[in-house]
């Protein structure tokens, strides 16, 4: 079977990858060989009675019992019945959403359950479908894992009585550690959108050049991100959540694109451009109504991206660097920059209110031949210089979008380039009306437990600019060029399920630092950063306002939203936690691997998996990965002090909300759930660590124990597990009554639900026979 990888964001030094290629959803299904990789036995849940109940659990209110029974080849009665053994709640009606919108989370709690047949099944997707969306949604193959576990066909048989006691036990712990609460109604998932559809009752948006400076540009909170163009209605990009990103201060949204689907190749590639009129039509749509709020619209490009290695048979010269079967469209030929700029000309042509575009021409997907940093393998490149390749592409798309509309904005980022190093060279050589964007915290030097590091990938705790962004803007204003920090105000990988993070004093302490480089925009964030939330109020405030204090805009956001009595304690709450962020061990592969984002939400084993955690997918129980530079214990233990020091500014914030104005108080009833949904986070990546820590111990034959003294270094770590099992009891059924209640909590637009409140109830389940293993005899 085909095999490939993704790059992830700078995942490490030299991620290298796939280049994403379109045209798979216009195969033929015998064309399609799904991939596998290094495929192996899949990890079963040993706390479910067998694969069909860890089946009926996983899914249950996310995908509608019918579905199920046919997946399972069972009756409705069946699924039905295992369902109410195990205490689960009545079915409700699935919203729509969880089908279109949520197809990444169906796949991502099925992976170790179904083959590939039986997926598709049950997301109702056809083999080049499923095969799209691996490739272009984000990386989503990587965040898989890069393997398919191998997974027999699941069949319904009826439970046998050892089947049937244990799914009695389950029922008995849903209702002694859940009672009523499990059948509460609870919001449904995907209602946050519904709610940020509908106009803002109060506050409009001023009527303002979509390209004004300066510029404000997001990505909308809730999109999915694939293809949301080949929707004509686009229902997802609605007028409400644009009046209130407006209302905010944004001024321009982005969307990412495949050149190739938006753009005929003409006689040189007439592969190209299938499905471009409707998404053009629908991108002209798009531009005419976010025009109506004030916002401009962007495409994220990443181009031109590899093909296939076969796509180069009849044009073997135009093929550059190679990669995992497939090849560059190497830019050092003159037929490759043409279509470049003509593409774009066509699409900036057609869609003339298009605003613009912000590209990355390092690290991602494979495009040019020094992207990957191995242009020497290409027999043209080999002898160019990165900065030749780069800049050489950059004034091919400059050409073609201002030949089509000369006041478009065309942003260049300096992500990946020279694996994040110094770039000013780069810079120096790039066309003078473009605009130049770099991370704002980047390289910035921190220390945490007393390891020191520098951010390598965004970062609130670390708050910027940092000595490459500084440096590059001072290049890039010197050339003339107009300069952009990418910034994150909401959350970002170190916490990325929650929509935003109650630390005001980060976020008001990073725009003041960003105050004296006289920038001409943001860009606000990544996929995961776009709510239109308080901490955006910050930004719009403090740079639009006339020379506002730090302290004045934040003590007024919190009088307006809660009131003058809990506006001191609110105050107190968001410098406590902003404190208490400072300490969180960051590095990028802590926040890419680690359980940040799901919390108590992952399983715990008493064995180990021999999984790999995988970037914002599956942590696993893989600690080696997730700890990055810190050491085991160091790791657990800033997480601790984190989670330790956040406490006290939830309870504040929890006596501010009580003081709030009763028109005010649902709105941030939602800051008290992000506040105390981080708390929990935090505190259980703590805990997960340092259960796999005694587990090791534990593992270890008794003459290899501590100190010499087995017996006693045993029972010492089998009170850590037993301890921090029960902390991990609590800890769930926290998370389950805030998540149950907002259905915010988990999600991100492009891994959409990372968990869902039933994974809770689960994670008890999981946690209480843990306790009942180590409690046997035999064990001790």
């Amino acid at each position: 079977m085909a095999t490939f990888k993704l790059s992830r964001r700078s995942f490490c030094a030299s991620c290298v990858g796939i280049a994403m290629f379109g045209g798979a959803e216009n195969a033929t299904a015998d064309q399609i060989v799904l991939p596998e990789g290094d495929t192996r036995s899949p990890i079963m849940a040993r706390y479910f009675p067998d694969r069909v109940h860890e089946f009926v659990w996983r899914n249950w209110n996310a995908v509608g019992p019918a579905k199920l029974a046919s997946v399972l080849g069972a009756s409705v009665a069946d699924v039905t019945n295992i369902a109410k053994s195990m205490g689960l709640p009545p079915a409700i009606p699935v919203p729509i959403d969880m089908k279109e919108r949520g197809y990444v989370t169906i796949l991502h709690r099925n992976w170790h359950l179904l083959p590939y047949e039986q997926l598709l099944q049950l997301v109702e997707m056809t083999p080049e479908r499923l095969d799209f969306a691996l490739r272009e949604d984000d990386f989503l193959w990587l965040k898989l894992g890069g393997l398919k576990p191998k997974c027999e066909p699941l069949r319904y048989q009826p439970p046998d009585e050892a089947g049937r006691r244990r799914a009695a036990e389950i029922r008995r712990i849903v209702e002694t550690d859940f009672g009523e609460e499990i059948y509460r109604s609870g919001e449904p998932r995907f209602e946050f959108f519904r709610k940020l559809s509908t106009l803002p009752s109060t506050g409009t948006s001023q009527s303002v050049p979509a390209q004004a400076a300066p510029l404000r540009i997001v990505y909308p909170y809730g999109i999915a991100y694939g293809e949301p163009l080949l929707d004509p209605k686009l229902n997802t990009y609605s007028e409400g959540l644009l009046e209130r990103l407006a209302t905010t201060g944004a001024n321009g949204i982005w969307l990412q694109a495949v050149l190739r689907n938006l753009a005929p190749g003409g006689k040189t590639f007439p592969e190209f451009g299938n499905g471009s009129d409707t998404r053009l039509a629908s991108l002209r749509t798009l531009v005419d109504r976010a025009r109506r709020h004030g916002i401009g619209v962007y495409f994220y490009l990443n181009e031109p991206r590899a093909m296939p290695e076969a796509f180069f048979k009849t044009r073997p010269e135009l093929a550059g660097v190679h990669e995992d079967g497939f090849a560059t469209l190497c830019t050092s030929q003159p037929v490759v920059r043409k279509w470049i700029a003509d593409a774009l000309a066509y699409v900036f042509s057609n869609v003339p209110g298009l605003a613009g575009i912000s590209t990355i021409t390092a690290s991602e997907n494979l495009t040019n031949c020094a992207s990957h940093y191995h242009a020497d393998q290409c027999p043209r490149c080999r002898t160019r210089t990165d900065t030749e390749i780069i800049t050489e592409l950059v004034a091919t798309m400059e050409e073609g979008i201002h030949r089509a509309n000369p006041g478009a904005n065309v942003i260049v980022s300096d992500w990946g380039w020279r694996r994040h190093g110094d770039s000013v060279d780069i810079i120096q050589r790039l066309p003078k009306n473009v605009w130049f964007l770099s991370v704002s915290e980047w390289a910035k030097p921190i220390e945490r437990g007393g390891i020191k590091n520098k951010v390598n990938e965004y970062s609130i705790s670390a708050v910027g600019p940092g000595p490459r962004a500084a440096r590059h803007w001072t290049a890039a204003r010197e050339c003339g060029l107009k300069t952009v920090a990418e910034v994150q105000f909401n959350n970002t990988c170190e916490c990325a399920s929650l929509s935003y993070l109650p630390v005001m004093d980060l976020i008001a302490e990073h725009i003041h630092n960003l105050e004296p480089f006289k920038l001409d925009g943001m860009f606000i964030g990544w996929t995961q950063g776009g709510y239109p939330s308080p901490n955006f109020e910050i930004a719009r405030q403090m740079t639009l306002s006339q020379d506002p204090t730090s302290e004045s805009v934040l003590d007024g956001l919190a009088r307006d939203r809660y009131g003058s009595e809990g506006a001191p304690r609110a105050r107190k709450a968001w410098s406590l936690m902003s404190e208490a962020f400072r300490q969180y061990p960051f590095d990028i592969d802590v926040v890419y691997t680690a359980p940040v984002q799901i919390g108590p939400a992952n399983p715990l084993y008493s064995f180990c998996t021999g999984y790999r955690a995988t970037m914002w997918g599956f942590p696993y129980d893989d600690l080696e990965g997730w700890r990055g530079p810190y050491p085991p214990e160091v790791f657990a233990q800033q997480f601790d002090r984190v989670a330790d020091a956040w406490q006290p500014g939830a309870e504040d914030l929890k006596a501010a909300v009580e003081m709030a104005p009763e028109n005010r108080r649902e709105a941030v009833k939602g800051d008290l759930r992000f506040a105390q949904a981080a708390g929990i986070i935090f505190k259980s990546t703590a805990n997960q660590a340092r259960f796999i820590l005694a587990r090791e111990v534990l593992a270890k034959p008794l003459w290899d124990s501590l100190n010499g003294q087995p017996a006693e270094v045993r029972q010492q770590q089998l009170a850590e597990l037993k301890r921090c099992l029960k902390s991990e009891i609590e800890l769930a059924r926290q998370l389950f009554v805030i998540a149950h209640e907002d259905s915010r909590i988990g999600y991100e637009p492009t891994c959409q639900y990372f968990f869902l409140p039933l994974d809770l109830v689960e994670k008890v389940i999981n946690c209480r026979w843990l306790l009942a293993q180590y409690d046997d005899p035999g064990f001790n």
